[in-house]
């Protein structure tokens, strides 16, 4: 068993660290074990498998998924794009490689219908709108109560290949455009596109010329970090050679007694794996040997936290309080919420207003529509009074005028009764 380790250093407290908690220096006597933590993580990260997700810019038939067949050295499903697009869209496509018993989860992104429009204004919103959507994805699921990274799958954007057309003079206005729109979103990484169509030193004054185009632009671009001294010149070197001039091919051509990968030309053969003919090992080593976890980290801390800050102030929660303090978020929540309470007691106070007032207008409106339908209803019964009179009045009318009609009725049988009598009198005298 190992024995208590003894103290070799101890730091004195000054005055500003007498309000922090004293840290000692200690040495260990015998060997504790947290030296295997290394080869334990190495070992989770193995059986876990990695992840990187990649969104490739360009024109169409640029050549974008030749060159992700030849990064990763297989032949990816793929169908041909056409220039027929009536605006920008994106492919999807997520692939699971193996080398060597490490498993990568690869997804690639690529632009469909890139620059074929006559109208180019809005070419780089489909790409915008993708990677805020894949941050909103993370910070939700980043937000919620019970969190399941371990199985959330991240379809963060980790790198952004854009890719050039090899001009030769200068960056096209929307190479400029959707690079600045982009550039605070996604680490970026420009490639010159079909390398092997511009001479060496046409290939080099180009590169220039890019580069400044960009610092007058004030576009940033990926630029691999210096970690240490032993990697600090080979990194600066690296990026001394953005922007990368590639070329891709997944062909075999024989170059005297072996084969490699490259494009047959009537003036000889272009190795794409030969440093002396172009940047693509260059390329392939800063995405998958040397950065690919930088380029995750500078995704998550400084992309993603920059969205997540925009974000988070939008929904009321700033970073410093009102006294340039920091401000806890159980604070910011507590705020918040008292005041979502209070302005919904003012809301629910000015409903009630609104709601007396309009019981107020209606029971106005039920009075006068009682009142008028009382008014009528007197007019109707004035009406019907004046009607039973008349129709009294007209039946008395009728009444006398029966009885006259009986009372002459009467008389005129009475006189044709005499008149009868009177006749047969004077027969009855002629006989």
């Amino acid at each position: 068993m190992a024995e208590n380790p003894t103290n070799t250093s101890e730091k004195v407290p000054n005055d500003e660290d007498t309000q922090k908690e004293n840290i000692r220096c200690l040495t260990t006597l015998d060997h504790f074990g947290f030296e295997c933590l290394p080869s334990q993580l190495v070992s989770k990260s193995v059986r876990q498998g990695f992840f990187f997700n990649i969104l490739c810019v360009g024109e169409t038939g640029i050549g974008k998924s030749t060159l992700i067949h030849t990064l990763f050295n297989t032949k990816l499903k793929d169908d041909s794009s056409s220039h027929f697009h009536s605006h920008v869209g994106l492919k999807i496509q997520t692939h699971y490689l193996e080398e060597n018993g490490v498993q990568l989860k690869l997804t690639v992104v690529k632009t469909v219908g890139y620059g074929d429009q006559i109208n180019k204004e809005a070419s780089y919103q489909p790409i915008i709108d993708y990677i805020d959507a894949q941050f909103e994805a993370y910070l939700q699921e980043e937000l919620k109560i019970k969190r399941s990274f371990t199985e959330y799958c991240d379809s963060r954007v980790h790198a952004c290949l854009y890719l050039i057309s090899p001009t030769g003079h200068s960056l096209k206005s929307l190479d400029v455009i959707t690079m600045k729109k982009i550039d605070s979103k996604v680490n970026i990484i420009p490639v010159i596109a079909k390398a092997d169509t511009i001479s060496k030193n046409d290939l080099q004054m180009f590169k220039k010329r890019i580069m400044n185009e960009l610092i007058s632009n004030g576009i940033q671009i990926y630029q691999i970090s210096k970690e240490d001294e032993v990697s600090a010149q080979e990194h600066s070197l690296m990026n001394e050679m953005l922007p990368f001039a590639v070329v891709g091919s997944t062909e075999m051509v024989k170059v005297g007694k072996r084969m490699v990968k490259g494009r047959q030309y009537p003036w000889g053969v272009l190795q794409v794996e030969n440093e002396n003919h172009c940047d693509f090992i260059k390329l392939r080593d800063m995405l998958l040997c040397t950065s690919m976890e930088d380029l995750k980290e500078q995704t998550h801390i400084r992309h993603y936290y920059g969205y997540r800050s925009c974000q988070l102030q939008k929904m009321g929660f700033p970073e410093m309080g009102p006294d340039n303090q920091p401000v806890s978020f159980q604070d910011i929540y507590e705020a918040k919420r008292q005041e979502f309470y209070e302005q919904c007691q003012r809301e629910e106070e000015e409903l009630k207003q609104k709601f007396m007032q309009q019981v107020k207008i209606k029971e106005r409106a039920f009075k006068d529509s009682e009142k008028e339908l009382q008014d009528k209803l007197e007019d109707l019964k004035r009406i019907q009074q004046q009607e039973m009179l008349k129709l009294e009045e007209e039946r008395r009318k009728l009444d006398e005028e029966i009885a006259e009609f009986y009372k002459m009725k009467a008389a005129h049988e009475a006189v044709q009764a005499q008149s009868c009598t009177n006749t047969k009198k004077d027969k009855d005298r002629k006989k």
